[in-house]
């Protein structure tokens, strides 16, 4: 009778009550048996909530023991480097990266032990996922840019030392900023996204051309105006064509052309650079920013694409294009 009650039971729940119960109790086995023992879970943390350095989306944890874990994704992420074919979750690309001859001389046996021994934790919803303690970010970093300073880097990771660079300095911003308020006790008022406000705010000087120059919120109007989902910013291939056409188009002549000569697209299609770390500081850029502002006001401004289109049309006229005159 126990039997069949348990089996009336288990025809009501749901397909995916079912599939949860079964999951946990295949973990509950797995660390019964000593496998997950070790295994911590991620207290703090999603991947909607990632680290955000400029245009870097880094995700990471806070595990039940109190370590800060960034994933091997984040660490891909922040230092740019694709993840591979041959790898299994970022891991190895990792490893291979530090242990090549132009790093590994330079890295010390802290950064060699962390990624030999990756930490393995449990994120939400009880999968299992890799990274490594925080203070690994600094430690490639550091490797990379002693390198970089023997001419040791072969070319193809020049750019992963621009990215260290980036990295270090903003973590000692924003690391002097979070010192302070832990010893003065604002770090318990304070709202959880003032670093990375502080951290926007210094992302300047040296690494002015990386900076995230283009405002998000003129693309979510962009967005709207199509009638599409914003879907965490992931841009279609249009929107690259967009920005041409609205702004670099419409700058100043040969402005496009020049920009296109100095940042040619790869054998993949892709550009190495955003097109405006390749604007001066004092002309290149304030223009953009005020064309880009006034723009974002015209789209708000506006009901539908077409619409703001047209105003866009008649307002900043492509460079030697004549201009559209309204016979109503």
């Amino acid at each position: 009778m126990q039997s069949k009650g348990g089996e009336a039971r288990a025809k009501a729940l749901s397909a995916e009550r079912r599939s949860e119960i079964a999951r946990e109790a295949a973990l509950a086995k797995w660390e019964k048996q000593g496998g997950g023992s070790k295994v911590p879970k991620a207290a703090f943390g999603s991947p909607d909530r990632p680290l955000i350095i400029g245009e870097m989306q880094i995700l990471c944890y806070v595990l039940e023991d109190g370590r800060r874990v960034i994933t091997q994704g984040g660490v891909l992420a922040a230092l740019s480097m694709s993840q591979g074919t041959a790898t299994k979750g970022g891991g190895d690309r990792i490893a291979n990266f530090v242990n090549t001859k132009s790093i590994k001389p330079f890295a010390s046996n802290t950064l060699t032990q962390m990624i030999t021994e990756p930490i393995k934790f449990r994120v939400s919803g009880g999968s299992v996922a890799y990274g490594y303690d925080a203070t690994v970010l600094p430690e490639i970093c550091d490797a990379v840019l002693e390198a970089r300073k023997q001419n040791k880097l072969n070319y193809q990771q020049e750019h992963i030392a621009t990215q260290c660079e980036i990295l270090l300095r903003a973590f000692a911003r924003v690391g002097i900023v979070a010192l302070v308020d832990e010893a003065t006790g604002y770090q318990d008022v304070r709202d959880r996204e003032a670093l990375q406000e502080v951290l926007k705010k210094y992302i300047t000087g040296a690494l002015f051309e990386w900076a995230k120059t283009f405002p998000i919120q003129l693309y979510k109007e962009i967005f709207r105006l199509h009638g599409w989902a914003w879907n965490n910013g992931k841009m279609p291939g249009v929107v690259g064509k967009y920005t041409n056409d609205l702004v670099y188009n419409r700058l100043a002549p040969g402005v496009l052309e020049e920009l296109e000569r100095l940042n040619p697209k790869d054998e993949r299609g892709r550009r190495k650079y955003a097109h405006h770390q390749f604007l001066t500081r004092d002309v290149g850029h304030p223009a953009l920013s005020q064309r880009l502002y006034e723009l974002l006001g015209m789209a708000r401004a506006s009901r539908t694409w077409v619409e703001f289109y047209h105003l866009v049309e008649r307002t900043f006229p492509k460079i030697g294009t004549t201009l559209p005159l309204s016979l109503e």
